[in-house]
């Protein structure tokens, strides 16, 4: 039996034809169930971060899979700066990621406070699991990870992590802040290894707390039983009765916290001294921060009567010195500016500062713990 031609010639472009319109619906299914949305603003992520950002750790700490960043300016030095939003407009949520070398200056969003002697503000607590990281408060949260590079002592790669506007934190739940924690760690390691600093992170962080807000958060401890980041000065607390500071407020050891800091407070729980340990980049960037300076010229005006003293150390995981601070703390209010404790004895600065400086030195491996005049 014979076809007839004229089929022959319908067919192929029947075919041509009938494959145009599956590729339209299939189009219009990826348009209306938002795939194509979906896809574009994780593009947008990866270049916007530059492909640093850990990415279910990100989901993890916007508490969703659908986001969209958008690049903020680099300043020089600085491997990747964005600003990463919830697509979803049902909750608010957005995190800003910096990424530099220890060699390039933090931008304003990373300072320390420059109310450090304002009661328990400048505190941070260790980001734990075996990472040189800490937390911080403060619009739900900043987590900062210094990576000290194996291969070059002089360098640290860091990471800095917040919950910024317009969203800040997704909510004020404790896994939002565990969310930061590992984006800005895992973020960290991943640019670390792109960048060859060969260094080592810690584990898996499962439970990030930062320092409590408000007055009346913290609780004190009898001096004496202090085993966290105040136990070196536990002998001392027979002088610092006398001394108007009974009590401490400490957070939990921690070895590779790049910052460390212990409390001596009043017997009515009120800011007394604040001691502090500052490592690494870390320790660098303390020494030219606005909190140093201002403490510098503190001390120029009142140059008879102390109210802090310093001290350095050498240590095998970084180029840079350690810095140690004792200062006096001010209770700041809307109606006045007070100091609860009594100006101390210097021998009793002294003495304090000394025993925790040499406290941190033995569990850190550090050496030549000297008393300065300066940071």
């Amino acid at each position: 039996m014979q076809k007839n031609p004229r089929l022959r010639r319908i067919h192929p472009g029947w075919y041509a034809g009938a494959f145009v319109a599956v590729l339209a619906i299939a189009a219009q299914v990826v348009y209306s169930t938002g795939l194509y949305g979906s896809w574009r603003d994780s593009r947008s992520v990866d270049r916007a971060c530059g492909g640093n950002v850990a990415r279910p750790e990100l989901a993890t700490a916007l508490e969703s899979s659908h986001l969209r960043a958008r690049s903020l300016e680099l300043d020089d030095g600085y491997l990747a700066h964005c600003l990463v939003l919830r697509a979803d407009s049902a909750r608010n949520g957005s995190l800003e990621m910096s990424l530099r070398w220890s060699s390039t200056g933090p931008a304003p969003l990373e300072a320390f406070p420059s109310d450090i002697t304002n009661g328990f503000k400048g505190a941070a607590s260790p980001l734990g699991k075996g990472w040189p990281g800490i937390a911080r408060s403060g619009d739900g949260g900043a987590v900062q990870v210094a990576l000290d590079c194996r291969n070059d002592r002089g360098k640290a790669l860091i990471a800095h992590g917040r919950f910024a506007p317009p969203g800040f934190a997704p909510s004020r739940s404790t896994a939002a802040l565990t969310g930061l924690g590992q984006v800005t760690a895992e973020t960290a390691r991943k640019a670390a290894e792109k960048y060859g600093c060969r260094t080592s992170g810690g584990g898996k962080l499962s439970d990030v707390s930062a320092p409590p807000v408000g007055a009346g958060s913290y609780r004190a401890k009898p001096l004496g039983q202090s085993q966290g980041s105040c136990a070196a000065l536990r002998d001392l607390a027979p002088t610092a009765t006398p001394s108007g500071t009974p009590l401490a407020v400490e957070f939990p050891a921690d070895t590779r916290a790049p910052q460390v800091n212990c409390y001596l407070a009043t017997a009515s729980q009120k800011p007394g001294y604040g001691l502090f340990a500052f490592y690494g980049a870390t320790a660098k960037e303390f020494r030219t921060s606005a909190a140093a300076r201002s403490l510098k010229r503190l001390e120029g005006d009142l140059a008879e009567d102390k109210d802090s003293v310093w001290a350095t150390a050498q240590c095998p995981q970084s180029a840079e010195p350690a810095s140690f601070l004792l200062t006096r703390l001010q209770e700041v209010t809307a109606s006045a500016v007070t100091y609860p404790a009594p100006r101390s004895s210097p021998d009793f600065a002294n003495t304090a500062l000394k025993a925790f400086a040499d406290g941190e030195a033995k569990q850190r491996g550090c050496t030549d713990v000297r008393m300065t005049t300066q940071p």
